[in-house]
This record gives structure tokens, sequence and C-alpha cells, in this order.
């Protein structure tokens, strides 16, 4: 008969190492898939027994973004989602919703299937995003984005959205 921990094979790319203890030796528990073709995996590990998950996702090709400054970089995920983080703060919006977000621009990036894109349209995205995640972060995001530089034009931009 074979040992309860022995019900996942082993190979070179499965294991990973327990956050806790460092042990190599892990078991998957639960998997689960999301729409956008990552995978969750709940963890145990055989050493000190604590659960913990972890997060695939593939690794597609996005497109060089074009700045305004005409200067090209890599599009970061980790930038995007710090961005997002800092309009968040202190707002009722979870982090799941704010990777949901940054997944989603990711993939719309990705599906465009172009070398090179305006940095325009991920911030157009982050705007569409927002607003129909939380007002008060869109504002926040806005006043940057938009160039909002006085009273009066944030105040013309919370009309237009109080309006909608």
């Amino acid at each position: 008969m074979m040992p309860p921990h022995m019900g996942v094979l082993f190979t070179r790319k499965e294991i990973m190492k327990c956050p806790y203890c460092q042990h190599e030796r892990t078991r998957v528990v639960d998997t689960s898939h999301d729409s956008r073709g990552g995978v969750r995996r709940r963890r145990e590990c055989l050493n000190c027994h604590q659960r913990f998950s972890t997060y695939e996702r593939p690794i597609l090709a996005t497109p060089l973004l074009i700045k305004q400054d005409g200067t090209r970089e890599e599009f970061d995920r980790e930038k995007l989602r710090r961005g997002i983080l800092i309009c968040c703060a202190k707002r009722p919006v979870s982090a799941a919703d704010i990777d949901r977000l940054v997944g989603e621009i990711e993939a719309s990036l990705q599906s465009m299937g172009r070398a090179e894109v305006s940095s325009r349209v991920v911030g157009d995205m982050v705007i569409a995003g927002l607003k129909a995640m939380d007002q008060v972060a869109y504002i926040r995001y806005a006043i940057v984005y938009l160039g909002l530089d006085d009273l009066s034009a944030i105040r013309e931009e919370i009309d237009r959205l109080l309006e909608s």
C-alpha cells in the first residue's frame, strides 16, 4: 500500500519549497483553474504540515509600452499593481479585485498581438476599470493620469462621474 503522502508524483518542475520551513517536499491538496488560464494549488508541506497556496499563470508575451516621451519599456505587472494599489489605499477594494483588474489588463494587452502599444492604452484600461470598481480610487488616478491640476478641473470630473 502506498503511503498517504505519495498520492502526488513529484517531478523536478513540481517541487515547491515550503515558505515556512524551506523543505523541498510538498503535496498538492487541491487544484483549481481560473478563466485566464491560471492555476491555484493548495499545498501541504510534508515536513511541518503547514498549508499554503501557490498560483501559476502562463507567461505570454506582452507588448512593449511606448511612453509619452517616445521611450519604450517592458510591461511590468507589478508596477501596474503598485500604481493601482496607491490610488485604492484606504478604500474598500479587495486585493483580489486589484489582482483581477491587473490580470484583465495584462490579458487584454497579450490578446492584442502587437509588438508595441502606447502606454496611454494601459492608462485608459486602468481608468475604465477603476471607474467601475471604486469612484474615489478613480478620481485619485484621474487627477494624475488626466492631469487634473486645479480644483475646478477635479470638480468637473466629479460632476461628470455623478451624472453617469
